[in-house]
């Protein structure tokens, strides 16, 4: 491997890492600030249906 390739791979590799660290931290901050994708049902308030308290004095 020759000096001049060589010297073209490390400055190839400098200019990735810094778009990669950028990349990753975008794609964070867009989960984060981005609508919740959760499909959880919409229940509402719901009635208590256990059974009441033991009438014990503490």
């Amino acid at each position: 491997m020759s000096i001049k390739s060589r010297l073209q791979k490390v400055i190839r590799t400098i200019e990735l890492i810094p778009q990669q660290v950028i990349r990753y931290i975008a794609s964070a901050a867009t989960r984060i600030f981005s609508p919740t994708d959760d499909n959880y049902p919409e229940t509402g308030v719901q009635p208590f249906e256990g059974d009441p308290a033991d009438k014990k004095s503490f």
